[in-house]
Formats: C-alpha cells, sequence, structure tokens
C-alpha cells in the first residue's frame, strides 16, 4: 500500500490519510521552500496542490531548488515542478498557476484551498497571503530563510495570532532594501520540510503545530527555540 507507512501511526491512520487525499494546499513560491515543500506534500498524498510562481529556472537555483535539473533551465517554475510531481503522484492534481499573487488574483485563487503555505521571499507578498487567508478564514503556513538560519510559524489557524500581530510594521518591512545574500542550500530543505510537516498535522488533527508560536533553527550552530508569540 502505498501510504502504508501513514496508516501505521496511530496519530494519522486510514482516516488521517483519507483527510489528506480529500485535501488541497496552495504553494506560493516554488523555489528553496516551495520545492521540498511540494515534493513531501505530493508523496503524503494531499489530494490537491496549487503551485504559484511567475519566475523561470536559472542556473543559480540549482544549489538549493531541488525539484529542477539543467535542462529545466530557462523554462517555467511551475511547469517544470508539475512535471516532476506528476512522475511522483500521478492521481495528484497539480495546478500550476505561472503569474504572480497580487491583490487582484490572491482572492480567487486562494479561495480554492484549504491551506497556503509561504515559499516565497518577500515582506509584500507574505502581508498579502496573511490578509486574504484573514478575510477566507484559511491557515496560513510561514516559513523564511537567512544564510544559515530558518524559521517557520502557523497564523490565522483556530484564532490564533496572524502574521500582522509578530510583524506589524508593515510599511517599514515593505519598503525596505533587501540585499542579496548567500543561504547554504540545504537550509530551505529543512525548514520547507518542517512547514510540509506542519500542513500534514493540520489536515490529519494530530500533534501541536506552531499556532500561536514561532520556531527557530541555526544550521551552523545547531541551535534551536520555540518562542511563543501571542497568549490564548
Amino acid at each position: 500500500m502505498r501510504y502504508q507507512k501513514h496508516t501505521m501511526l496511530k496519530e494519522i491512520g486510514e482516516e488521517g490519510q483519507q483527510k489528506l487525499l480529500s485535501s488541497s494546499v496552495l504553494i506560493v513560491g516554488v523555489g528553496g521552500l516551495g520545492c521540498p515543500i511540494a515534493l513531501y506534500l505530493t508523496a503524503a498524498g494531499v489530494g490537491r496542490i496549487g503551485l504559484i510562481d511567475e519566475d523561470v529556472v536559472s542556473l543559480s537555483n540549482l544549489q538549493r531548488q531541488i525539484l529542477y535539473t539543467e535542462n529545466d533551465i530557462a523554462n517555467s517554475k511551475v511547469e517544470c515542478a508539475k512535471k516532476k510531481l506528476q512522475l511522483q503522484s500521478a492521481h495528484t492534481r497539480i495546478d500550476a498557476y505561472n503569474l504572480r499573487l497580487t491583490a487582484q488574483n490572491a482572492k480567487e485563487i486562494i479561495a480554492l484551498y484549504d491551506i497556503v503555505v509561504d515559499g516565497c521571499d518577500n515582506f509584500a507578498t507574505r502581508y498579502l497571503i496573511n490578509d486574504t487567508c484573514v478575510a477566507l478564514g484559511k491557515p496560513y503556513v510561514y516559513g523564511a530563510i537567512g544564510e544559515f538560519t530558518g524559521q517557520v510559524s502557523v497564523f490565522n489557524y483556530l484564532g490564533g495570532a496572524d502574521y500582522r500581530f509578530l510583524f506589524p510594521d508593515e510599511k517599514t518591512l515593505t519598503h525596505k532594501i533587501q540585499k542579496e545574500q548567500g543561504v547554504m542550500g540545504v537550509v530551505p530543505g529543512v525548514v520547507g520540510s518542517i512547514e510540509a510537516a506542519e500542513v500534514i498535522k493540520m489536515l490529519t488533527h494530530c500533534g501541536n503545530v506552531l499556532r500561536n508560536q514561532l520556531f527557530t533553527i541555526d544550521l551552523l550552530t545547531m541551535e534551536s527555540a520555540l518562542y511563543r508569540i501571542k497568549e490564548d
């Protein structure tokens, strides 16, 4: 059985696996974070996955964006990702949106999915995701990375905090010049995998979700921390 290792877990079981198969997830950005998120959610059996990204594959992506190969350079990320993911699971519905998430299309697209997962790399898109999820009552799984570090949280889940609670100063953050920086290739793999785990936990109703909490990790020191960002 394809999902035997899931169904053997008492926290997931047959019922939880059926919930995954009948669920839908939108991944915003199919880069360093989005690639492992998409791979693990497809492998886990999520029935419908949306991928939204207007970018094309470049040579410098290959150090960390594990869905792509040299043959994909200059091609649409979402189309390349869709082909790879369909080879992994032919019965999973993969929706490819070769465009940018904007104020004009966000509500229409996000409304189609149960959960939205952050694979993007800028503050403006994160505020847009958050505000649309709040308006539609959708959970938002947040992830961000630095050179050797990453952080994950779950916003707007069961009445929990949203992104603006943790980052209230939209004007400063969205107008701040973001300097290009390096990143160790495995960092988005670790952080994206944690984001995927949060999605699976929410959909199967198992474990402790990072609601009102911020998880951080530094892969140089292997130090991690869990911060409470809002009391119930």
